[in-house]
């Protein structure tokens, strides 16, 4: 992070104190950003931006405010302070807001080092790197036997840094890149038309796969979808496919946020020390994974990241805390507080891993007999308060054991609590990806098609 940054938010903070705020913190993040879209092999859109974003959070007796900006002239500084100071006046008190306490702060003697950033000249300066980058891809697809046209391709590039410091004394940095590729393939079976896609993202660019392999992938999967039907209605196992079983999980941790919990609105209210999957899984947060875009050595309040198990051999161990909800359920943060520019810290997680499946897919689709594979979802229903679940989905019916044939216009739905608490977890779990969740098998669940 840059000196510049580290003057503004000292800056800042001083002029807090000046206007008389109890505590003060300040999160700024700097940014380079670089796209390119293409289609038919011509460029379509070309799209690059270097961002600022300084965001003051005042708190004076139990009050407070945020205010954000993207000028860092000492005259918008003072005007920023003052608004935040008048507005936190005249909110309305809450007793858990705060800092942490200084003794709870991450120290440089106890911070990760995390490998999560690479020079920012290998693509941003070079935009005509991601234009290749895309055409590439876009060109593998439709070169593929049975593509008729693609949704077009894109890459972009990004660097990031976010510093944040507080008025009792904390203050780090650290920096981000990304890089990614989307490519798109359309086939076509008499008048029908089917579509499917390929992304892939890494925080190094030499961990990105080849253009070329986005692009196939893309086409495999559209022409894998041909002559897709609607299934028969009924009852039958569901196995929803690694590409999308991140989902499941993700129903998992909005549970046990602790936003939730605090609010009493969970599926999972009251489950903690209780089994909530089968024995032999467990779901961990790694944030000190190098080339993980989910990793990061402390949280939005400046507490240190930690391995964690939240759900550790079937029983649920914790739920996801900042600051303020650890304070409304009389418990301590596990250092998961979040924030953009633009909103107070709220609980919420990077690095997620679903362990203990020890099976193929195959292995699945055998035990299962016969079913859904789902590989794409579309909507989302689900009632955070009873955990009923209802979503579209495309994919493949099997028997068997064996894959039949494509499936589409079906909608699946179950109860999440009663669907995780018998699941089977396959071993085909990305482990490039920040969020590493196999394959998953849910037992019953209802399918309606014709």
């Amino acid at each position: 992070m840059t000196n510049t940054s580290e003057i503004i938010a000292e800056k800042l903070l001083s002029l807090s104190r000046k206007f008389g705020s109890e505590h003060a913190d300040v999160l700024i993040t700097k940014g380079r950003n670089k796209s390119v879209e293409v289609r038919e092999g011509e460029l379509e859109q070309i799209e690059g931006s270097d961002s600022l974003s300084i965001s003051l959070r005042v708190m004076n007796n139990q009050k407070s405010a945020i205010v954000s900006c993207s000028d860092s002239s000492i005259e918008s500084l003072e005007q920023m302070t003052k608004r935040a100071t008048e507005i936190a006046n005249e909110s309305i008190p809450n007793p858990f807001i705060g800092l942490a306490k200084n003794s709870d702060l991450a120290q440089q003697s106890t911070k990760a080092s995390i490998d999560l950033s690479e020079p920012e000249e290998l693509i941003l300066n070079d935009p005509l790197k991601l234009k290749d980058m895309a055409i590439r891809a876009e060109k593998a697809a439709l070169n593929s036997e049975g593509i008729s046209k693609t949704d077009g391709s894109s890459a972009s590039s990004s660097q990031h840094e976010l510093l944040l410091a507080t008025s009792n004394g904390f203050l780090d940095s650290y920096n981000k890149s990304s890089y990614a590729i989307v490519a798109s393939a359309i086939s076509t079976c008499g008048s029908k038309m089917e579509r499917d896609y390929a992304f892939e993202q890494r925080v190094y660019f030499e961990d990105l796969p080849q253009p070329e392999t986005i692009g196939l992938l893309a086409a495999k999967r559209a022409k894998m979808m041909q002559g897709a039907k609607k299934p028969v209605t009924g009852n039958y196992p569901v196995i929803f496919h690694e590409r999308i079983s991140g989902s499941i999980v993700s129903h998992i941790l909005a549970a046990i946020n602790g936003e939730a919990i605090a609010r009493g609105s969970s599926w999972l209210l009251d489950s903690i020390n209780n089994k909530i999957l089968p024995e032999n899984v467990s779901l961990i947060e790694d944030p000190h994974l190098p080339r993980m875009s989910g990793s990061r050595p402390f949280d939005a309040e400046g507490l240190l990241t930690s391995k964690r198990f939240f759900v550790r051999n079937g029983i649920l161990k914790s739920w996801i805390l900042d600051l303020k909800t650890s304070r409304q359920l009389g418990l301590k943060s596990t250092g998961n507080a979040s924030r953009s520019a633009a909103s107070p810290p709220s609980p919420g997680t990077g690095n997620m891993e679903l362990k203990g499946g020890d099976q193929s897919l195959n292995d699945l689709l055998k035990e299962a007999g016969e079913g859904l594979m789902v590989c794409s979802l579309i909507g989302s229903s689900i009632n955070p308060n009873n955990g009923d679940y209802s979503r579209g989905a495309t994919g493949f019916w099997f028997k068997n054991g064996e894959i039949t044939h494509p499936v589409n216009e079906c909608t699946i739905a179950g109860n999440l609590k009663k669907m995780i608490r018998n699941l089977t977890l396959a071993n085909d779990s990305k482990p490039y990806l920040s969020r590493r969740v196999p394959s998953i098998l849910v037992e019953n669940m209802t399918i309606a098609g014709n």
